[in-house]
């Protein structure tokens, strides 16, 4: 078994750490290269008790690192400790650790509550019929449990992957896109059961693409491009220098050249343009000031507002924004 390592204290300045925290996760200069493929380069940064989102576009690298994390994959340079203890090769860790992956490796020929059963026995828990129930409960699928997992929808399956990865109660829960193809009712369920692990003080790290439903559960976020840290730490901090780069809003309306006229005189606004289609196409660099502007301007025109999109919220943009002074 892998000798234990001393736990990172907050000192250690980790990024991602609040002050004053100590990690549960800590990755220490960390790369993962699958032959000319760099994965991973260069990672540095602590998850403290709560919920960490870990966002990025996909093929950033999220999945690696979560893996890298869980044991599953050994890193090719740096380390990943958890708990203070080496993360890979250790069983006492792993039992620590929950994992719902983003692939799908579940057994069609199985019921839910065999599938959950199943990983309770194999985590060696003393009532496995017990765990089974309360994993089931957790995700609100006791009604659905003795059907074959080959019939469970997409949604269903995601569920069914979560509750696996918390049957045996663990500390530190791993989560990679688990609202991927969740309808509103299941994506409200389990953001509900995220925020409620990590008031618990459970370590819960969520992946995930797309920033809308980050800022559901995570006040605290990973950002990672190409497989770098772009940012760490307070989500709202973070949030505050995106909207500090000018964005791009496309309006739809009954009237867009009114619109467009009263726009241009709004300070907020840096440009304008007609799209097309009913749109106006407009620039700018305070993105509250002009979300407020234009209802009310719309109001005091007469004008119908029918649709407002960001047309540059996309992760791209986003990252493009937070990685910018890195650029040369």
């Amino acid at each position: 078994m892998p000798d234990a390592v001393a736990p990172p204290t907050a000192t250690s300045a980790l990024p991602g750490l609040a002050a004053g925290a100590a990690p549960s996760i800590a990755l220490d200069h960390v790369s993962k290269w699958f032959g000319d493929v760099v994965a991973v380069s260069d990672l540095s940064f602590g998850v403290a008790a709560g919920v960490t989102g870990l966002l990025g576009p996909n093929g950033a690298g999220k999945s690696t690192v979560l893996k890298m994390i869980a044991g599953l994959v050994a890193p090719s340079n740096g380390r990943v400790t958890l708990l203070g203890h080496s993360a890979r090769g250790n069983p006492s860790v792993y039992r620590r650790v929950g994992l719902a992956p983003e692939q799908e490796q579940l057994f069609p020929y199985l019921s839910g509550r065999e599938f959950l059963r199943f990983n309770a026995i194999l985590q060696k828990l003393p009532r496995p019929d017990d765990a089974t129930a309360r994993a089931l409960a957790l995700v609100d699928m006791a009604d659905v449990a003795d059907r074959k997992l080959g019939g469970y929808s997409k949604g269903m399956r995601q569920r069914i992957k979560v509750a696996a990865a918390l049957v045996h109660d663990p500390e530190i829960v791993l989560m990679d896109e688990p609202l991927n193809g969740t309808d509103p009712v299941q994506r409200a369920g389990l953001i509900g059961l995220i925020r409620r692990l990590g008031d618990e003080g459970k370590t819960v790290v969520v992946s995930s693409h797309v920033l809308s439903e980050v800022e559901r559960f995570a006040g605290n976020i990973l950002v990672i491009v190409n497989g770098k840290l772009a940012a760490a730490g307070d989500y709202h901090a973070i949030r505050d220098r995106m909207d500090e780069h000018p964005h791009t809003v496309r309006i739809r309306t009954d009237d867009p050249r009114r619109l467009a006229a009263a726009l241009i005189a709004e300070p907020a606004t840096r440009s304008v343009r007609l799209a097309g289609d009913g749109a106006v196409e407009a620039e700018t660099a305070d993105v509250r000031a002009f979300a407020r502007a234009v209802p009310a301007l719309a109001r005091w025109s007469g004008i119908r507002v029918r649709e407002v999109t960001p047309l540059d919220e996309s992760l791209g943009a986003v990252f493009a924004y937070l990685t910018e002074d890195h650029r040369g």
